[in-house]
Protein backbone atom coordinates (compact mmCIF):
# COMPACT_ATOMS: atom_id res chain seq x y z
CA UNK A 1 0.00 0.00 0.00
CA UNK A 2 1.21 3.31 -0.81
CA UNK A 3 1.65 6.16 1.63
CA UNK A 4 -1.38 8.21 -0.51
CA UNK A 5 -3.64 5.04 0.65
CA UNK A 6 -2.15 4.60 4.19
CA UNK A 7 -2.90 8.20 5.29
CA UNK A 8 -6.25 7.76 4.84
CA UNK A 9 -9.06 6.95 7.36
CA UNK A 10 -12.84 6.36 6.62
CA UNK A 11 -13.78 9.09 8.60
CA UNK A 12 -11.43 11.98 6.75
CA UNK A 13 -11.39 10.66 3.27
CA UNK A 14 -13.06 14.24 2.52
CA UNK A 15 -10.53 15.94 4.13
CA UNK A 16 -8.02 16.47 1.53
CA UNK A 17 -4.27 17.90 1.99
CA UNK A 18 -1.58 18.94 -0.64
CA UNK A 19 1.65 16.77 -1.30
CA UNK A 20 4.58 17.05 -3.60
CA UNK A 21 4.73 13.26 -5.58
CA UNK A 22 7.18 11.73 -7.37
CA UNK A 23 5.17 8.40 -8.92
CA UNK A 24 8.58 7.55 -10.19
CA UNK A 25 12.32 8.37 -10.46
CA UNK A 26 14.47 10.66 -12.21
CA UNK A 27 15.54 14.64 -12.15
CA UNK A 28 13.23 17.20 -10.38
CA UNK A 29 11.04 17.16 -13.30
CA UNK A 30 9.23 14.03 -11.95
CA UNK A 31 7.97 16.06 -8.82
CA UNK A 32 4.94 17.19 -8.75
CA UNK A 33 2.16 18.61 -6.96
CA UNK A 34 -0.88 16.47 -5.90
CA UNK A 35 -3.67 15.75 -3.27
CA UNK A 36 -4.31 13.25 -0.61
CA UNK A 37 -6.72 12.07 1.91
CA UNK A 38 -5.64 14.24 5.53
CA UNK A 39 -4.21 12.15 7.97
CA UNK A 40 -5.08 11.31 11.45
CA UNK A 41 -3.31 10.33 14.43
CA UNK A 42 -3.14 7.56 15.64
CA UNK A 43 -3.19 6.09 19.87
CA UNK A 44 0.52 7.05 20.23
CA UNK A 45 0.68 9.55 17.38
CA UNK A 46 0.72 12.86 16.93
CA UNK A 47 -0.60 14.94 14.00
CA UNK A 48 1.57 17.82 12.89
CA UNK A 49 0.53 20.45 10.78
CA UNK A 50 3.98 20.54 8.55
CA UNK A 51 5.37 24.09 7.96
CA UNK A 52 8.30 23.63 6.81
CA UNK A 53 10.39 20.62 5.14
CA UNK A 54 14.38 20.71 4.62
CA UNK A 55 15.31 19.34 0.77
CA UNK A 56 18.41 17.50 1.19
CA UNK A 57 21.01 15.19 -0.66
CA UNK A 58 19.27 12.33 0.72
CA UNK A 59 15.75 13.78 -0.70
CA UNK A 60 17.90 14.20 -4.36
CA UNK A 61 19.14 10.27 -3.82
CA UNK A 62 15.69 9.03 -2.79
CA UNK A 63 14.25 10.73 -6.01
CA UNK A 64 16.14 9.55 -8.09
CA UNK A 65 17.20 6.37 -6.53
CA UNK A 66 20.74 7.43 -6.54
CA UNK A 67 21.55 4.43 -4.01
CA UNK A 68 25.50 4.91 -3.88
CA UNK A 69 27.77 1.82 -4.03
CA UNK A 70 26.75 -1.57 -2.78
CA UNK A 71 23.75 0.14 -1.18
CA UNK A 72 21.77 0.49 -4.85
CA UNK A 73 20.13 -3.23 -4.85
CA UNK A 74 18.94 -2.74 -0.95
CA UNK A 75 17.99 0.95 -1.22
CA UNK A 76 15.89 -0.50 -4.22
CA UNK A 77 14.35 -3.08 -2.53
CA UNK A 78 13.95 -0.79 0.65
CA UNK A 79 12.07 1.84 -1.36
CA UNK A 80 11.10 0.63 -4.65
CA UNK A 81 12.34 -1.76 -7.71
CA UNK A 82 10.98 0.01 -10.49
CA UNK A 83 9.10 3.27 -8.87
CA UNK A 84 9.11 4.20 -5.72
CA UNK A 85 7.07 2.78 -3.02
CA UNK A 86 5.76 5.75 -1.07
CA UNK A 87 5.53 8.73 -3.54
CA UNK A 88 5.21 11.32 -1.08
CA UNK A 89 9.09 12.72 -0.72
CA UNK A 90 10.55 14.78 1.82
CA UNK A 91 12.83 13.41 4.98
CA UNK A 92 12.64 16.38 7.44
CA UNK A 93 10.27 18.62 8.60
CA UNK A 94 9.05 21.27 11.28
CA UNK A 95 5.72 22.20 12.43
CA UNK A 96 3.05 22.23 14.94
CA UNK A 97 1.02 19.49 16.51
CA UNK A 98 -2.84 19.73 15.86
CA UNK A 99 -3.57 16.65 17.38
CA UNK A 100 -2.68 13.80 19.62
CA UNK A 101 -3.67 10.39 20.39
CA UNK A 102 -5.20 9.21 23.41
CA UNK A 103 -2.07 7.37 24.92
CA UNK A 104 0.72 10.51 23.90
CA UNK A 105 2.27 11.69 26.84
CA UNK A 106 5.12 13.63 25.42
CA UNK A 107 3.52 16.25 23.62
CA UNK A 108 0.22 18.37 23.46
CA UNK A 109 -1.67 20.49 21.17
CA UNK A 110 0.24 23.41 20.29
CA UNK A 111 3.16 22.12 20.69
CA UNK A 112 6.33 23.14 17.90
CA UNK A 113 8.19 20.27 16.90
CA UNK A 114 10.65 18.90 14.13
CA UNK A 115 11.91 15.37 13.34
CA UNK A 116 12.77 13.05 10.60
CA UNK A 117 11.06 10.23 8.58
CA UNK A 118 11.49 8.01 5.92
CA UNK A 119 9.43 9.74 3.61
CA UNK A 120 5.76 11.62 3.47
CA UNK A 121 7.37 15.41 4.90
CA UNK A 122 6.70 17.19 1.81
CA UNK A 123 3.06 17.29 3.05
CA UNK A 124 0.79 19.91 4.81
CA UNK A 125 0.03 17.04 8.01
CA UNK A 126 2.37 14.21 8.58
CA UNK A 127 0.90 11.68 11.55
CA UNK A 128 4.54 10.15 13.47
CA UNK A 129 4.97 8.26 16.48
CA UNK A 130 5.77 10.59 19.67
CA UNK A 131 8.64 8.20 19.79
CA UNK A 132 9.69 8.45 16.64
CA UNK A 133 12.67 10.85 15.43
CA UNK A 134 10.81 13.40 16.76
CA UNK A 135 11.72 16.37 19.00
CA UNK A 136 10.42 20.09 20.75
CA UNK A 137 11.56 22.64 18.34
CA UNK A 138 14.57 25.30 19.84
CA UNK A 139 12.39 28.34 20.91
CA UNK A 140 15.24 30.73 19.15
CA UNK A 141 14.52 29.16 15.39
CA UNK A 142 11.97 29.49 13.09
CA UNK A 143 10.11 26.47 10.93
CA UNK A 144 12.22 26.83 8.27
CA UNK A 145 15.70 26.96 10.27
CA UNK A 146 14.07 24.06 12.31
CA UNK A 147 13.92 22.07 8.84
CA UNK A 148 17.13 22.30 7.87
CA UNK A 149 18.33 20.78 11.57
CA UNK A 150 18.17 17.51 11.58
CA UNK A 151 19.87 16.40 7.97
CA UNK A 152 23.32 17.62 9.01
CA UNK A 153 23.40 18.28 12.30
CA UNK A 154 22.54 14.52 13.32
CA UNK A 155 24.89 13.44 10.89
CA UNK A 156 27.71 15.75 12.25
CA UNK A 157 26.44 14.48 16.15
CA UNK A 158 26.87 10.93 15.46
CA UNK A 159 30.29 11.19 13.06
CA UNK A 160 31.75 13.42 15.13
CA UNK A 161 31.03 12.98 18.94
CA UNK A 162 30.23 9.07 18.85
CA UNK A 163 32.41 7.63 15.93
CA UNK A 164 35.26 10.06 16.31
CA UNK A 165 34.87 10.59 19.62
CA UNK A 166 36.48 14.28 19.11
CA UNK A 167 38.17 15.95 22.35
CA UNK A 168 39.53 19.16 23.00
CA UNK A 169 42.58 20.19 21.36
CA UNK A 170 42.26 18.16 18.26
CA UNK A 171 42.68 18.86 14.98
CA UNK A 172 39.82 18.18 12.95
CA UNK A 173 39.62 18.70 8.56
CA UNK A 174 36.10 18.88 7.43
CA UNK A 175 36.08 17.99 3.75
CA UNK A 176 32.66 19.84 2.44
CA UNK A 177 33.14 22.47 4.94
CA UNK A 178 30.48 24.08 2.88
CA UNK A 179 27.24 21.57 2.06
CA UNK A 180 24.76 20.71 4.27
CA UNK A 181 26.28 18.34 6.63
CA UNK A 182 29.85 20.26 6.28
CA UNK A 183 28.19 23.08 7.67
CA UNK A 184 26.87 21.31 10.79
CA UNK A 185 30.25 19.09 11.15
CA UNK A 186 32.74 22.66 11.55
CA UNK A 187 30.36 24.05 14.08
CA UNK A 188 29.77 21.20 16.25
CA UNK A 189 33.80 20.45 15.72
CA UNK A 190 34.47 23.55 17.03
CA UNK A 191 31.85 23.10 20.18
CA UNK A 192 33.75 20.24 20.71
CA UNK A 193 36.90 22.21 21.22
CA UNK A 194 38.41 20.77 18.12
CA UNK A 195 40.70 23.29 15.73
CA UNK A 196 38.75 23.19 12.63
CA UNK A 197 39.95 23.24 9.09
CA UNK A 198 37.35 23.50 6.62
CA UNK A 199 38.28 22.43 2.86
CA UNK A 200 35.58 23.50 -0.13
CA UNK A 201 35.70 25.35 -3.36
CA UNK A 202 33.98 28.65 -2.00
CA UNK A 203 32.08 30.62 0.78
CA UNK A 204 35.57 30.82 2.80
CA UNK A 205 33.68 33.40 4.66
CA UNK A 206 30.64 31.25 5.47
CA UNK A 207 32.72 28.85 6.49
CA UNK A 208 35.33 30.68 8.89
CA UNK A 209 32.11 32.38 10.74
CA UNK A 210 30.71 29.23 11.57
CA UNK A 211 33.69 28.04 13.61
CA UNK A 212 37.39 27.16 10.84
CA UNK A 213 40.19 28.49 12.27
CA UNK A 214 41.74 27.48 8.45
CA UNK A 215 40.32 27.45 5.01
CA UNK A 216 41.61 25.26 1.71
CA UNK A 217 40.07 25.76 -1.26
CA UNK A 218 40.70 22.53 -2.87
CA UNK A 219 40.35 24.29 -6.29
CA UNK A 220 43.78 26.04 -5.96
CA UNK A 221 45.38 23.50 -2.61
CA UNK A 222 45.81 20.18 -2.10
CA UNK A 223 46.51 19.77 1.85
CA UNK A 224 47.43 16.33 1.12
CA UNK A 225 50.67 17.98 0.39
CA UNK A 226 51.29 19.90 2.92
CA UNK A 227 53.13 18.42 6.24
CA UNK A 228 50.31 19.32 8.14
CA UNK A 229 48.67 16.22 10.11
CA UNK A 230 45.00 15.94 11.45
CA UNK A 231 43.50 14.01 14.19
CA UNK A 232 40.38 13.44 12.37
CA UNK A 233 39.33 13.73 8.88
CA UNK A 234 35.34 14.27 8.15
CA UNK A 235 34.85 13.26 4.62
CA UNK A 236 31.38 14.61 3.61
CA UNK A 237 31.97 14.29 -0.37
CA UNK A 238 30.96 11.33 -2.52
CA UNK A 239 33.75 8.16 -2.80
CA UNK A 240 36.08 6.74 -0.71
CA UNK A 241 39.30 8.81 -0.16
CA UNK A 242 40.81 6.80 2.80
CA UNK A 243 43.62 6.26 1.13
CA UNK A 244 44.48 9.58 -0.81
CA UNK A 245 43.77 11.08 2.93
CA UNK A 246 45.55 8.93 4.80
CA UNK A 247 48.96 10.16 5.01
CA UNK A 248 47.38 13.68 6.22
CA UNK A 249 46.07 11.70 9.67
CA UNK A 250 48.15 11.16 12.81
CA UNK A 251 48.96 7.97 13.73
CA UNK A 252 45.78 7.61 15.83
CA UNK A 253 44.15 9.62 13.26
CA UNK A 254 40.30 8.57 12.10
CA UNK A 255 39.11 8.70 8.30
CA UNK A 256 35.15 9.21 8.45
CA UNK A 257 33.43 9.02 5.66
CA UNK A 258 29.55 9.20 4.57
CA UNK A 259 29.63 6.63 1.66
CA UNK A 260 29.85 3.07 2.87
CA UNK A 261 31.18 1.11 0.04
CA UNK A 262 32.50 -2.75 -0.10
CA UNK A 263 36.05 -1.06 -0.04
CA UNK A 264 35.63 1.03 2.80
CA UNK A 265 34.08 -1.38 4.61
CA UNK A 266 37.76 -3.87 4.32
CA UNK A 267 39.54 -0.47 5.40
CA UNK A 268 37.38 -0.39 8.55
CA UNK A 269 37.86 -3.83 9.47
CA UNK A 270 41.38 -4.45 8.75
CA UNK A 271 42.35 -0.90 10.41
CA UNK A 272 40.48 -1.56 13.53
CA UNK A 273 43.03 -4.73 14.08
CA UNK A 274 45.96 -2.67 13.83
CA UNK A 275 48.02 0.38 14.74
CA UNK A 276 47.94 3.92 12.94
CA UNK A 277 45.13 5.48 11.12
CA UNK A 278 41.67 4.07 10.67
CA UNK A 279 38.42 4.36 8.64
CA UNK A 280 35.21 4.53 9.67
CA UNK A 281 31.89 4.50 8.02
CA UNK A 282 28.22 4.56 10.03
CA UNK A 283 24.94 5.61 9.36
CA UNK A 284 23.83 8.35 11.28
CA UNK A 285 20.25 7.11 12.50
CA UNK A 286 17.40 10.08 13.72
CA UNK A 287 16.71 10.08 17.52
CA UNK A 288 13.89 11.70 19.35
CA UNK A 289 17.85 11.71 21.80
CA UNK A 290 19.64 12.82 19.31
CA UNK A 291 17.20 15.66 18.14
CA UNK A 292 16.83 16.69 21.95
CA UNK A 293 20.47 17.19 22.16
CA UNK A 294 20.59 18.85 18.73
CA UNK A 295 17.88 21.30 20.16
CA UNK A 296 20.05 22.41 23.55
CA UNK A 297 22.98 22.91 21.47
CA UNK A 298 21.37 25.13 19.43
CA UNK A 299 19.95 27.14 22.12
CA UNK A 300 23.19 27.55 23.55
CA UNK A 301 24.35 29.09 20.27
CA UNK A 302 26.69 26.44 19.42
CA UNK A 303 24.61 25.39 16.41
CA UNK A 304 23.11 27.65 13.71
CA UNK A 305 21.24 26.48 10.42
CA UNK A 306 22.01 28.25 7.62
CA UNK A 307 18.99 29.00 5.18
CA UNK A 308 20.48 29.35 1.57
CA UNK A 309 16.88 28.95 -0.37
CA UNK A 310 13.34 29.01 0.16
CA UNK A 311 10.63 27.72 -2.27
CA UNK A 312 6.72 27.14 -1.63
CA UNK A 313 5.12 23.53 -1.84
CA UNK A 314 4.07 24.13 -5.77
CA UNK A 315 7.46 25.16 -6.39
CA UNK A 316 9.20 21.54 -5.16
CA UNK A 317 10.92 20.70 -9.04
CA UNK A 318 12.52 24.24 -8.64
CA UNK A 319 13.54 23.75 -4.99
CA UNK A 320 15.19 20.32 -6.18
CA UNK A 321 17.03 21.77 -9.25
CA UNK A 322 18.80 24.51 -7.14
CA UNK A 323 19.88 22.13 -5.06
CA UNK A 324 21.30 20.22 -8.07
CA UNK A 325 22.32 23.19 -9.58
CA UNK A 326 23.36 26.36 -8.15
CA UNK A 327 24.37 25.03 -4.52
CA UNK A 328 22.79 27.39 -2.97
CA UNK A 329 24.55 28.67 0.17
CA UNK A 330 22.52 27.32 2.57
CA UNK A 331 19.96 24.53 2.80
CA UNK A 332 17.22 24.92 0.29
CA UNK A 333 13.54 24.75 2.73
CA UNK A 334 9.91 24.72 1.42
CA UNK A 335 7.36 27.06 3.31
CA UNK A 336 4.70 25.26 3.39
CA UNK A 337 2.90 28.44 5.43
CA UNK A 338 4.20 31.46 6.48
CA UNK A 339 6.14 30.03 8.94
CA UNK A 340 7.20 33.64 10.81
CA UNK A 341 3.47 34.08 11.86
CA UNK A 342 1.49 32.19 14.09
CA UNK A 343 -1.44 29.88 12.02
CA UNK A 344 -4.41 29.38 13.12
CA UNK A 345 -3.40 25.30 13.50
CA UNK A 346 -5.71 24.72 16.51
CA UNK A 347 -8.87 25.94 13.97
CA UNK A 348 -8.19 23.47 11.43
CA UNK A 349 -8.37 20.51 13.85
CA UNK A 350 -10.32 19.66 17.16
CA UNK A 351 -8.10 19.66 20.24
CA UNK A 352 -9.27 16.39 21.07
CA UNK A 353 -7.53 13.07 19.92
CA UNK A 354 -8.55 11.37 16.94
CA UNK A 355 -7.92 7.71 15.98
CA UNK A 356 -6.44 5.78 12.99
Amino acid sequence: MGILESMSTNEDRNVSMRVAINDEYGDPSVLRLSEAPRPTAGPREVLVQVLASDVTQGDRRLRAADFPGFTALFGRLMFGVFSPRNQVGGTNFAGRVVAVGSKVTSYAVGDDVYGAVMRGAYAEYLAVSENSALAKMPTNTTYAEAAALPYGAVTALVFLRDLAKVQPGQRVLVVGASGGVGRMAVQLAKHLGAHVTGVASRDEDLVRSLGASEFINHKSEDFTQSSQTWDVIFDTTEGNHFQSFCGSLTPTGRYLTLYMTVRVLFEQATTAMRRGPRAIVGVAMGSAENLRDICELVSEGALRPVIGERYSLDEIARAHAALEGSRPRGSVVIDMADGQNLLPALDLLPATPSYA
